[in-house]
């Protein structure tokens, strides 16, 4: 093998190693755990989601879910650990006074439950969201 040759194969090969370890962190500090929960919007418990834009809280994920009703047909389902310093024994978001909004109080951070993005920092993440199906009565939420 040439010299002339053998330094581009060096450098193709550090630029691809560096490259896969460049990648986004999926889940942003906040552990992985199995989500896998049926609720009814006909429960007495689950009143709340009968109307566009009411939400709840259950149980599940890392510090519990939030789940938001976006329209007639699609709900939102946020895991309610703070994307910021997601270890923190306070990290944990909570719906403000205009319902619309979820607030870390610990850090100031708020985040929007109609697509979990960031609308305050210091966080920079979205908040961690759930896949759902609902068909007209039972909403399934999975990851």
């Amino acid at each position: 093998m040439k010299t002339s040759s053998f330094y581009p194969f060096i450098y193709i090969c550090l630029l691809c190693l560096c490259f896969s370890n460049c990648r986004k962190d999926e889940d942003n500090g906040i552990p992985i755990i199995a989500v896998d929960i049926y609720i009814y919007t006909s429960d007495p418990a689950f009143i709340n989601l009968n109307a566009v834009g009411g939400w709840v809280y259950i149980n599940g994920g890392a510090r519990g879910i939030l789940v938001y009703r976006k329209s007639t047909s699609e709900f939102m389902a946020y895991d309610r650990n703070c994307t910021y310093r997601s270890n923190n024994v306070c990290a944990t978001v909570f719906v403000d006074a205009s319902n619309i909004i979820a607030e870390d109080t610990c850090c100031n951070s708020k985040f929007s439950m109609v697509d979990g993005s960031v609308i305050q920092t210091p966080a920079t993440f979205p908040l961690k969201s759930y896949s759902t199906t609902f068909d007209g009565s039972a909403l399934h939420i999975y990851n």
